[in-house]
């Protein structure tokens, strides 16, 4: 009953406000341990420990071990591998069709939606952002970037140049949006780039960080790369000036008081460094690897330095926005998540049921509760009395390790998750989805949406066609040397009618006069590379060098290949070169189709 009253009254309170704005930040490969707040010595976050300051903080605040899995519950309250997200790359990364997100709801309440960032949840439209909700996009689709200084962005659809440090410049497009829509209830949704590899930074950030010894260690301090560490730093250093930005704004504007802010990480750190003593890093499914900061600021609502000390996670966040800002959820699919509302009265913990949050990633699971973690293993650690997960307690608690071993089973069943050989996971993705591409088709030719591009990384390369890093997110193919080798998307054309193809290329002079055909399904278009474009590779943007799993890049070419008919149907588009006079015929970064 108290738990009812607590709801109704905090219901009524927000429901007799105007409509708040909503402004929505998260970090990339940021690590609970990353912020002045919580205890790093290192950095100093002034911007970002004032949210914390200024409202709640979560004292327990899990999300998934990896990036796409973490976004999609954020954005529909309910366990990724039910939405269809069981990769990162190569399509896996896409929710299904069926699902809704909290975008949709504010948009169909009367909001106006931005995205300014790392959108990581399907690049071609249905699956784009501008389908799920989303009024206004800039940014990058994938799950990563390879260019973070005058990078090549998305806006709504088309690539642009940008000039500048990408989260400076995307903190900019966020900030004209707040000032454009300052008079209508919006959504303003900023998703980082950092402190997500490559290792690049302004060097007005580096150079505070490139000589400064590590005070503070990773758990595994002999694992950790002490310049990477800085890098991190220097990162969120630079991203906290941003969030000051956007709140300087805000109370330039009179917003503050009608502005609810949120922020959070999607997963633990891109690598050892320090996190407070927990174990794991991103892509675990350990404590240091999906426990993240989540800082919510209402003022006047909730109370300046309030903390939550019941556990929550990503799938909460979707039913507590929808209940904060009294928006109506658009689609009944059951959630996973909980409204936290009743959470964000000061000291208010009182009648919260118990609850297990579920980390997955590939095959592997753990399981939270209140007081204690059972991990991929089948361990079972006292998080209260063993934060650092090093002493296994299942043979001094055999019921509640039997308890959490068969929640772990019944939900491995309910999501279709496999249980390894032997019955326990091991390692951080041995069981993983890999980068075989998704078998769904990519759609084109959405009058809506006419323009679709085809990145390399949701192709297969074919042949001794490869890309140019393990890392497929921000690749594009290289060693195209035969007429054997090939690249190719699964499609499915819904609309018939000419569509003008284009290719981002490039070309050394020696190697200009590759014959190209592209097919689908008995439809056949031929070309000609008849310009070199040869530019040097981007290796001074980094003060890490890059490692083989990511590609450095280089500036891209447009060409057009030609116009082609094209019919509905699934199929396969195949671009392969029938006559190659030089060495290769080209390195491809995209293919792109454009419904005339």
């Amino acid at each position: 009953m108290r738990l009812f009253l607590a709801c109704l009254l905090l219901t009524s309170a927000f429901a007799s406000a105007k409509s708040p704005n909503v402004v929505v930040l998260l970090a990339d490969d940021a690590g609970w341990g990353d912020y002045s707040f919580n205890g790093n010595r290192q950095l100093a976050t002034p911007s970002i420990d004032a949210l914390a300051k200024g409202g709640a903080h979560f004292d327990r605040f899990f999300v998934q071990p990896v990036c796409s899995p973490t976004r999609s519950e954020f954005l529909t309250g309910r366990y990724h591998r039910r939405l269809g997200v069981y990769g990162v790359s190569t399509g896996q990364e896409r929710m299904n069709l069926d699902e809704k997100t909290f975008a949709d709801s504010f948009k169909a309440a009367g909001y106006v939606t931005g995205i300014f960032g790392k959108w990581h949840n399907g690049s071609q439209w249905p699956y784009h952002p501008l389908a799920r909700g989303f009024d206004t996009f800039w940014g990058y689709t994938s799950g990563h970037w390879g260019e973070y200084f005058d990078a090549p962005l998305e806006h709504n659809g088309v690539m642009k140049p940008s000039k500048g440090y990408i989260v400076d410049v995307l903190t900019d497009k966020a900030l004209q949006f707040i000032d454009r829509n300052k008079a209508k209830p919006f959504l303003c949704y900023v998703p980082f780039t950092t402190p997500h590899s490559p290792w690049s930074v302004p060097p007005e950030d580096w150079n505070r960080f490139k000589d400064k010894p590590i005070t503070q260690t990773a758990t595994q301090s002999a694992l950790e790369k002490p310049d990477e560490t800085r890098c991190a730093q220097a990162m969120l250093e630079n991203q906290d000036r941003n969030v000051g930005r956007i709140l300087a704004k805000l109370k330039e504007l009179n917003l503050e008081e009608d502005t609810i802010v949120v922020y959070f990480s999607d997963n633990g750190p891109n690598g050892h460094r320090w996190t407070g003593g927990m174990k794991g890093t991103k892509a675990t499914t350990d404590e240091g690897g999906v426990r993240s900061p989540l800082f919510i600021r209402w003022p006047g609502k909730i109370a300046a330095g309030s903390q939550v000390k019941p556990i929550a996670g990503a799938i909460d966040l979707s039913p507590t926005l929808h209940a904060l800002a009294g928006v109506k959820r658009v689609g009944d699919k059951p959630l996973d998540g909980r409204d936290l509302t009743p959470l964000l009265r000061t000291g208010y913990d009182a009648d919260w049921a118990p609850r297990h949050i579920f980390n997955s990633w590939a095959n592997n699971v753990s399981v939270r509760t209140q007081t204690h973690r059972l991990d991929n293993g089948g361990n079972l650690f006292d998080m209260v009395a063993d934060p650092g997960q090093t002493t296994p307690i299942q043979a001094k608690q055999p019921e509640l390790a039997k308890e959490l071993t068969a929640a772990v089973a019944a939900w491995r069943k309910e999501l279709g998750i496999a249980t390894p050989a032997g019955g326990k996971g091991k390692g951080k993705a041995a069981n993983g989805p890999g980068n075989g591409v998704d078998p769904r088709p990519l759609a084109i030719g959405y009058r809506e949406f006419p323009i679709t591009m085809l990145p390399a990384r949701d192709g297969e390369p074919r042949g001794e066609m490869r890309r140019s890093g393990k890392a497929p997110n921000s690749s594009y193919f290289v060693n195209w040397t035969k007429p054997t080798d090939s690249a190719v998307w699964n499609l499915e054309v819904v609309t018939a009618g000419t569509y003008v193809v284009t290719l981002d290329y490039t070309c050394p002079q020696a190697d200009v006069g590759s014959k190209l055909e592209l097919s689908f399904e008995g439809t056949l278009l031929k070309g000609k590379v008849t310009d070199a474009w040869d530019p040097p590779l981007l290796t001074d943007q980094d003060v890490v060098p890059r490692g083989t799993g990511e590609s450095v890049m280089k500036v891209f070419r447009t060409m057009t290949l030609g116009e082609v008919r094209l019919e509905p149907g699934k199929g396969e588009l195949r671009l392969r070169a029938t006559d190659i006079p030089g060495k290769s015929v080209m390195d491809l970064r995209r293919v792109t189709l454009t419904l005339k």
